[in-house]
């Protein structure tokens, strides 16, 4: 693939406001500054799940390592149409989607030019709001119900943008000691975020993820999330589980690798306390 262009040719001035929170589909951006935490396992799988359900779902990878994309199984060679063309604006968000193996779910994946956006970023135009006007222009067309965005493991101005463009914020959150200490410097960016850019901007969930529970410390550190975040946290646990490692290897979701294990069935399980949050939300 061709070097992408340059900050005067690729972000040039906008003028777009970002969505509202009325409006559909329901964003949710996927974040977590700290890596290894199954933030992107949890962006797949979910979205899998969501799309299971008969949910219209569109997962964004917004994470230059591009895990996302290659986990739904897209190679390299085909992410032409993606995340750095749609924040460009050289590309719309109804061109952009690649179809996947599983059934209403499209993917933006993450090409090689997404690296190079954080610094072209810093120079351009509404440059925390570029995913929200790329957004809003597409959304009448988007046909879909749930966008899943996979910020990257960092608090720069990718991950600004996708918190940006949200209605909301889930956070998978790993059980292990240093887990509370890194999630409160993602929550001061969320209500910065919130107190600059996105005022309806909420915080969605914190779903604890690689949980053993032959490990009295991951029911230590579950302990201590749920004492501080009270009902934010998800009911819902996912657990340490050798096939959800496996499956992206095989260009697979988990739900579609081995459908019947442990990982599997507690995406399931999250995305139908996800699917009746926000329909009491709603309500």
């Amino acid at each position: 693939m061709a070097a992408g262009p340059g900050p005067s040719s690729s972000f040039g001035r906008s003028a777009v406001s970002p969505p509202t929170p009325d409006a559909r589909p329901h964003i949710l951006a996927i974040a977590n500054q700290k890596g290894g935490v199954g933030k992107t396992t949890t962006a797949i799988n979910l979205a899998t799940a969501l799309a299971a359900t008969r949910k219209r779902v569109l997962v964004i990878d917004l994470d230059p390592q591009g895990n996302a994309s290659t986990g739904f199984g897209i190679p390299r060679e085909a992410r032409r149409q993606d995340t750095y063309r749609l924040l460009s604006g050289d590309l719309t968000l109804e061109r952009a989607g690649l179809a996947t193996e599983v059934p209403g779910l499209t993917v933006i994946p993450a090409g090689p030019d997404l690296a190079g956006a954080e610094v072209e970023l810093v120079q351009a135009d509404r440059r925390e709001h570029r995913l929200a006007d790329a957004l809003t222009r597409g959304l009448p067309e988007a046909g879909v119900d749930y966008i899943l965005i996979d910020c990257p493991p960092a608090l720069g101005l990718l991950t600004i943008n996708g918190l940006v463009a949200a209605h909301a914020v889930l956070i998978p959150l790993q059980c292990e000691f240093f887990a509370l200490e890194g999630i409160s410097q993602l929550t001061r960016t969320i209500e910065r975020v919130k107190g600059r850019f996105n005022p309806a901007l909420t915080l969605q969930g914190i779903v604890l993820t690689m949980f053993d529970k032959r490990n009295n410390l991951s029911e230590t550190v579950a302990e201590d999330v749920r004492g501080y975040f009270g009902d934010k946290v998800y009911r819902t646990v996912i657990p340490r589980n050798v096939r959800v490692s496996e499956a992206p290897s095989h260009g697979k979701p988990v739900l579609l690798y081995d459908t019947g294990c442990a990982g599997s069935k507690a995406y399931i399980q999250l995305a139908g306390e996800l699917l009746r949050q926000h329909k009491t939300l709603a309500a």
